[in-house]
C-alpha cells in the first residue's frame, strides 16, 4: 500500500522523518529502561526471573500451569522491545530463559515503479508513530503507558499504546480413541499471552504481535492494515491493479520486507550454538517409496541462509537439558514469505551474525560500526566465528493492491515462529494420565 501524504504523492506522510532525525534520536533518546546486561553462563540450566521494575514486567499464567516472564522496554527507533523472556512448564523448579533481547530490525518498503523506498524503523519515523490503544482492542488485558523518545508532540510523550492480554488459540492438542477403543478423549483449547503494539507510518498502521503459547512456542508477526493511499492512485507505470470502477486508478505494488532480531540467552548462556539441518530425498527404482535422510551441520561461522522445504535451523543451548538428558533448543520456523531479491540484506531468509553492540538494524543501521563495516546485516557476513550468535529473519510480502483494500485495509500478515526442540522431556500440557508415555508406552 503506497504510503504518501495526502496533500502530496510519493511522500510518507505529514510526519515524515529523516535518517539524520532518526541518528539523533538513536543517541538521544535512551530506553526507558537499560537492556539486561550479559551475564556468564550459569552453572544449572535454570534463569533468574525478569530484572526490572513491575512497571515494565509481564508475566502470564497459561493453560496447563505454563509462566511465561519477561521485561520491557520502547526505544526511539526499534519501538517495542522485549528483555530477558523466560519461559517456565509446569514441572520446571526454575524459569527457563529463552530470549536476552527480541525487536523489530526494520521493515524496508521499496516500490515497484523504483519511484521510493523507504526504511521505516530508522528513516520514517515508526516508533513515534505510536498509536492509543482503545480499551475494546485489548479485551481483559491491561494497556501500559510508553513514553515515546523523540514524540512528535513533546508536549505529550506518554502514549497508553501497549496492550498485554490473553487470546484464544483454538486447541493446544486433541487426542481421541482408537476404532473399538473404550478411551476417553484428551483436549485442551489453549490461550496465548498476546502483547502488541500499533505503530503508524504514513497510510499504514503496523500491528506489531508478540504471541506465547503454553507449549513453548513464540509467534512473532507484523500486520500491516490502515488505507490504500490517495496519493499514489496512478496508471502511468503500468504495475499496478486498478482500484474503483473501470481501470482508470491504480495503486501501486510494493514490498514489504520485515526484519525481527533475535538475541538469544537460552539457559542464562549468551554462547548458544547454532545447527543447520538438510534433507535429502532420494529415488528408488521398482516404485519403492523414495528415501530422505537428514544430515545436521554446525554453523560455527556466520551464516547467510535461505529456508527450503528441507532445511531448518535450531539455536541450541550449550549449558542446559531437558529431563531426559537431552540439549534444549529453539527452531527457527519462517512463515510463508516473497523474497525481494532487490537488495542484498533482502536475498537471504535467515542471517546469523556474531554479536555486536552497534549492529541492530538489518538496513540502514544508524550507528556507527568502524571502517568499511558496512550499514546492512549482509555485510556483516563475513566468516567471523560465532560466539555470541544473533539471529535476524526477513519475512517479505509483495503487497499488490486489490478491491477489497478499500477501505479500512484488512490486517495482512507476515511472521514466524520459535518453535521449542527438547526443552521439555514431553509435552509440557500433557494431561498427568499419559504422563508415563515418554517414548514410549506402559
Amino acid at each position: 500500500m503506497p504510503e504518501s501524504r495526502p496533500t502530496g504523492a510519493r511522500s510518507r506522510g505529514p510526519r515524515r522523518r529523516t535518517t539524520a532525525l532518526a541518528a539523533a534520536l538513536l543517541c538521544a533518546a535512551p530506553a526507558l529502561l537499560p537492556a539486561p546486561a550479559a551475564q556468564a553462563a550459569p552453572t544449572a540450566p535454570a534463569a533468574p526471573a525478569p530484572r526490572c521494575s513491575p512497571a515494565y514486567r509481564l508475566t502470564q499464567t497459561l493453560d496447563g500451569g505454563t509462566v511465561w516472564r519477561m521485561c520491557w522496554h520502547y526505544e526511539g527507533n526499534a519501538g517495542l522491545v522485549l528483555d530477558d523472556i523466560s519461559y517456565q512448564p509446569k514441572g520446571e523448579r526454575a524459569p527457563i530463559k529463552v530470549l536476552t533481547t527480541a525487536k523489530l530490525a526494520q521493515i524496508h518498503v521499496p516500490y515497484d515503479d523504483g519511484t521510493n523506498e523507504y526504511d521505516d524503523l530508522t528513516g520514517q519515523g515508526f516508533a513515534q508513530g505510536l498509536q492509543k490503544l482503545d480499551p475494546a482492542e485489548c479485551p481483559g488485558g491491561t494497556i501500559k503507558t510508553v513514553r515515546v523518545p523523540g514524540a512528535w508532540d513533546p508536549a505529550h510523550p506518554d502514549v497508553s499504546g501497549l496492550c498485554a492480554t490473553t487470546r484464544a488459540r483454538g486447541h493446544a492438542y486433541r487426542k481421541g480413541p482408537y476404532p473399538g477403543e473404550s478411551a476417553r478423549t484428551y483436549q485442551l483449547q489453549g490461550k496465548d499471552l498476546l502483547v502488541y503494539t500499533v505503530n503508524k507510518v504514513g497510510w499504514y498502521e503496523y500491528i506489531t504481535e508478540w504471541r506465547f503459547a503454553g507449549d513453548g512456542t513464540m509467534t512473532m508477526q507484523v500486520g500491516a492494515t490502515g488505507t490504500v493511499s490517495p496519493g499514489d492512485y496512478d496508471a502511468g507505470d503500468g504495475r499496478g491493479m486498478p482500484l474503483g470502477k473501470g481501470a482508470k486508478d491504480f495503486a501501486t505494488s510494493h514490498s514489504h520486507n520485515v526484519f525481527w532480531r533475535l538475541n538469544f540467552g537460552l539457559d542464562g548462556s549468551t554462547t548458544n550454538k547454532v545447527e543447520q539441518f538438510d534433507s535429502a530425498l532420494t529415488a528408488r527404482s521398482g516404485g519403492r517409496t523414495p528415501t530422505i535422510r537428514t544430515t545436521r551441520t554446525p554453523v560455527t561461522k556466520e551464516l547467510a541462509g535461505d529456508a527450503g522445504p528441507l532445511r531448518w535451523w535450531r539455536v541450541v543451548s550449550d549449558t542446559g537439558k531437558n529431563k531426559d538428558g537431552h540439549p534444549r533448543s529453539y527452531e527457527i520456523v519462517p512463515g510463508r514469505s516473497a523474497k525481494y531479491t532487490g537488495r542484498g540484506y533482502t536475498r537471504h531468509d535467515v542471517y546469523v551474525t556474531d554479536y555486536k553492540a552497534c549492529e541492530q538494524f538489518a538496513s540502514n543501521n544508524l550507528a556507527n560500526c568502524g571502517k568499511g563495516a558496512g550499514r546492512s546485516v549482509d555485510t556483516w557476513v563475513n566468516g567471523q566465528p560465532l560466539k555470541h550468535p544473533i539471529a535476524w529473519v526477513n519475512i517479505g510480502f509483495h503487497h499488490i493492491a486489490r478491491d477489497e483494500d478499500q477501505e479500512p485495509m484488512p490486517v495482512h500478515w507476515q511472521g514466524f515462529q520459535l518453535v521449542p526442540r527438547d526443552v521439555t522431556a514431553m509435552n509440557p500440557l500433557t494431561p498427568p494420565a499419559l504422563s508415563g508415555h515418554n517414548g514410549h508406552y506402559g
